[in-house]
């Protein structure tokens, strides 16, 4: 099976391409736009100054041209002679600088001129055979007078250039990919239902912004493992008390049969019951349904009807026609509220209240009851937990219902606050926003 390569190794190799390509294209432009111009015009000069050494060397006296030749030795290193050097060797092929050389001779003389190389006191040089008086001249200059070596400056430069891509390259991925890892390493925690280390949301907007989400993800498991053990443990803890009771309850009927015994066992299973329905309603997920307009204050009358019932004494006092939400959760979170609201409240009024804000419709249930302390009041949000000590469940309730408010409002983009009044009492709002959240 084939080996695919990681990330690290394919960036590296990526963007080494494309350093390479970089100064490929760099080398061509600066080779064709500056070092082949550069090389014409200077052969161009020099050509000059070859084939007017040679006519001015036929116009000297005699006496006079071994002084010329050294002058053009000294001055411009050129060796000029009258017969070939030792050693030619034609068909050479030259770099850029002698083919223009040969051009630009060929022009100036008008016939072609071919230069030839040979060693002169251990040094290469290149040799040209031009007319002059009547006679042919050899002129020579040492191959290091050109200077430039233009393609073994661009092979070096490439060569080097490749190697410093590769080694940046290499590090610039390592840098993209170690924080990739650290993610990766968080994600395969979170995966096994574990509870990574936080990571640091800083560094690129993307990195940042992931390691963002799997932070909330880390809380959201972590919330969700706490609950799950509270859930399990108040269960657990709350069953007992009837389980204990119709224990002794069985027991007593089999020595002496008693109505009021019966009774008892039937109240002890419609609390179990009670309990295990809002367990399942906290666990099932609340599943999202579609949002309709419904009209605030029919809704309102509605709960409150259906309290009055009980014998609940409830107002209802609408400041807005209508609330854009799913009809079932938003009934299931007030009816919770409007059942704490009664048991709590003291046998005092409620009111269900509902007004407009900016892009939020919020809906209140107002007690006048005791209150919850100040350093409770997000707590009682926790599943099983319960402000009244005793864990009555006629007075306390399961210790569910708020959990279920605050996961209803959650999963629906909602929010749930809670405060005293002044006066006594609590007050429960829950604002839904006009506008959908975005997902």
């Amino acid at each position: 099976m084939r080996r695919s390569t990681s990330l690290t190794q394919q960036n590296a190799l990526w963007l080494s391409a494309a350093f390479l390509a970089l100064e490929l294209v760099a080398a061509l432009a600066v080779a064709w736009f500056l070092m082949l111009p550069m090389a014409r015009r200077a052969s161009g000069d020099f050509a000059e100054l070859l084939a007017l050494s040679a006519e001015t060397w036929s116009e000297l006296p005699p006496s006079t041209r071994p002084a010329f030749e050294r002058h053009l030795m000294d001055a411009h290193g050129i060796d000029l002679r009258g017969a070939a050097p030792d050693g030619l060797r034609q068909d050479v092929d030259h770099g850029p600088y002698v083919r223009y050389l040969e051009q630009t001779l060929s022009k100036e003389i008008g016939r072609p001129v071919k230069a030839a190389d040979a060693r002169v006191a251990g040094e290469d040089w290149h040799w040209v055979e031009l007319p002059s008086g009547g006679r042919t001249l050899w002129l020579g200059f040492p191959h290091s007078r050109i200077g430039t070596q233009p393609l073994p400056a661009i092979f070096l430069t490439l060569a080097a250039g490749f190697a410093l891509a590769v080694l940046a390259a290499w590090w610039l991925a390592r840098r993209i990919v170690a924080p990739l890892r650290r993610r990766d390493a968080a994600a395969a925690v979170l995966g096994r239902g574990e509870t990574p280390e936080l990571l640091p949301e800083k560094g690129p907007r993307e990195i940042a912004a992931l390691s963002r989400r799997i932070n909330v993800l880390a809380r959201e498991v972590h919330e969700l493992l706490d609950g799950r053990t509270t859930l399990l443990a108040g269960l657990s803890h709350d069953l007992r008390t009837p389980l204990a009771r119709m224990r002794l309850a069985l027991e007593m009927l089999s020595r002496r049969p008693d109505p009021s015994l019966i009774e008892r066992l039937e109240k002890d299973i419609e609390e179990m019951n009670r309990l295990v329905g809002d367990m399942l309603e906290l666990a099932r997920g609340l599943g999202r349904e579609a949002p309709v307009n419904d009209d605030v204050e029919e809704l309102l009358d509605e709960l409150a009807a259906g309290a009055r019932a009980g014998g609940a004494n409830v107002d209802v006092s609408a400041e807005t026609s209508s609330v854009n939400a799913p009809p079932m959760a938003l009934r299931r979170l007030l009816g919770n509220l409007l059942s704490n609201a009664q048991r709590y409240g003291a046998g005092g009024p409620v009111e269900l209240r509902a007004v407009s804000e900016d892009a939020a419709v919020r809906i209140g249930v107002l007690d006048r009851g005791p209150g919850i302390p100040a350093d409770q009041i997000e707590a009682v949000f926790r599943p099983f937990h319960r402000v009244e000590p005793s864990r009555n469940p006629v007075t306390g309730g399961s210790g569910l219902g708020l959990a279920i408010v605050r996961q209803l409002a959650q999963a629906n983009g909602w929010t749930v606050s809670l405060e005293n009044r002044s006066g006594g009492g609590l007050a429960a709002w829950i604002t839904v926003p006009t506008i959908a959240p975005s997902t």
